[in-house]
């Protein structure tokens, strides 16, 4: 089966992550990368501080997809993962939030994000939690008094699941190639239009 790495295009401004999702069953919904169907689940930290703590993306994770009638799985490198989480801060989407990717909430925020460097002394390992270096962590503070106690305290919600754009990076050299050749063709029109303007 084949194997699709998943990249940011920067040229694109759609590209990356919009929000994150606090979801029933942390999958990936055609282009649109929702990160669901695979154990990614938080950790209550505090009753009285509403703080849920876990994964938001994980490094070099297969993740089995099925698009245009072809199965393939697809993963994200430590660095896509660092970028990508680099980005949602300096767009200041800390507050972007959805329940099962489709309503958007308030009083949901996410109040810590760091990449994990190390398996004994990183925060997460203090939780019990053994994602591979490289992993997005994230924590977020629940001030919405509906979510807290209908879908966390219940056990309803148990994850985080990314909602965003990326692009396959066989696509995105294959643009570029295009891309490449387009301005050859454009040089070569210049060039022929300045010759013939000198004539």
């Amino acid at each position: 089966m084949r194997i699709v790495e998943l990249v940011l295009d920067e040229q694109q401004m759609a590209s990356g992550i919009d929000a994150i999702s606090i979801v029933g069953s942390p999958a990936i919904e055609s282009n649109f990368i929702a990160l669901k169907n695979h154990k990614v689940e938080f950790k209550t930290l505090d009753e009285d501080k509403r703080i849920l703590f876990g994964p938001a993306l994980i490094p070099n994770k297969p993740i089995y997809r099925s698009q245009d009638g072809q199965e393939f799985y697809a993963y994200f490198s430590k660095a896509t993962v660092r970028r990508a989480s680099e980005l949602y801060m300096m767009r200041g989407n800390q507050g972007q939030v959805t329940v099962e990717h489709s309503v958007k909430i308030q009083g949901v925020t996410m109040v810590e994000t760091w990449i994990k460097e190390d398996m004994v002394h990183d925060k997460s390992a203090m939780y019990g939690m053994q994602d591979p270096i490289g992993t997005w962590m994230i924590a977020m503070k629940v001030e919405n008094e509906e979510v807290w106690q209908d879908y966390i305290k219940t056990g309803i919600l148990k994850g985080y699941s990314i909602e965003g754009y990326f692009a396959d990076k066989g696509l995105v050299k294959e643009e570029m190639s295009k891309v490449s050749n387009a301005q050859s063709v454009v040089n070569a029109l210049v060039d022929i239009l300045q010759e013939y303007k000198e004539n």
